[in-house]
């Protein structure tokens, strides 16, 4: 048997032992996505080959904790892709504003700058205290970070202009005070947000929302998980209600795709339809 042969059987008996012992499935993840990840913890590693590895990972939680932040993906940055945020701003809160109280779930937030992002922009539009954010991740390390709001200092000049881009008309540096090397977010940004630990791979709905923003986390994901990740978002939004994906993904070929107009086309942002009374008889 070849050797690459080898290290897969070993990768799939690896993941197979972490969804059983940890609860984490990364069984539907693609392919080549979760091997690179895996080989490049491997070789930073004291072990040989995963089979070395896998006794101590699947007994010991702080070893696993160390290959889980390789797994997931934690690259982000607060206004990333200012056209969308604009867009956002532009074409998405005229509509969140006609509302009362206003409820939004980004899943995949990583360290949390989109989420703190998006709180600054609501705030901008005047909804302050009229909305709730819920940001979650696979990765509780990573939620405690974003939860922190610290965020290096040499990041802001880059976030300073992403923030101009997307529309932004304050001074970026009114969010944040500095401190040594690091940036601090202002606390009043917290308040609305609330970050929970979720796995779309094997956890529920997460309720009537009126927006879920989940942006580059599934193209790592194989046909069926970004499949039942879609049909999650769905069941958690309310009709009228808006779905944002990452710029490289879509719903043009997916099953809820005809449930959904796209509303931004080149920025993946799509609002949920209004059903008519035959479609719901």
């Amino acid at each position: 048997m070849k050797p690459e042969t080898v290290e897969d059987l070993e990768i799939r008996l690896l993941l197979e032992g972490i969804h059983h012992i940890y609860g984490y499935d990364f069984r539907e993840y693609a392919q080549s996505s979760i091997k690179r990840r895996l080989t490049h913890w491997l070789a930073e590693s004291e072990f040989g080959t995963f089979s070395e590895a896998q006794s101590r990972l699947l007994r010991e939680r702080s070893l696993f904790e160390d290959l889980l932040r390789t797994i997931t993906v934690n690259v982000t940055e607060m206004f990333r892709d200012p056209a969308f945020f604009k867009s956002v701003r532009e074409q998405v809160v005229p509509f969140l504003k006609t509302y009362p109280f206003v409820k939004i779930w980004h899943a995949g937030c990583a360290t949390g700058e989109e989420a703190y992002s998006m709180a600054i922009l609501l705030n901008e539009e005047g909804m302050v205290g009229r909305y709730r954010i819920y940001a979650t991740d696979i990765n509780e390390t990573v939620l405690d970070k974003a939860e922190e709001g610290v965020m290096p200092l040499a990041q802001m000049q880059r976030f300073t202009r992403n923030y101009q881009q997307s529309g932004g008309a304050a001074s970026f540096a009114n969010y944040y005070s500095a401190r040594h090397d690091h940036a601090i977010l202002n606390p009043s940004l917290k308040q609305d947000i609330v970050f929970s630990p979720h796995n779309l791979a094997t956890d529920a709905a997460f309720g009537e929302m009126n927006m879920v923003l989940c942006r580059n986390v599934m193209i790592y994901f194989k046909h069926s998980l970004k499949e039942r990740c879609l049909q999650l978002f769905d069941d958690s939004l309310r009709a009228g209600g808006f779905l944002c994906l990452g710029l490289k993904e879509t719903l043009a070929t997916k099953e809820i795709n005809a449930t959904y107009e796209e509303l931004a086309p080149p920025l993946r942002i799509y609002r949920k339809r209004y059903l008519t009374q035959a479609e719901t008889r």
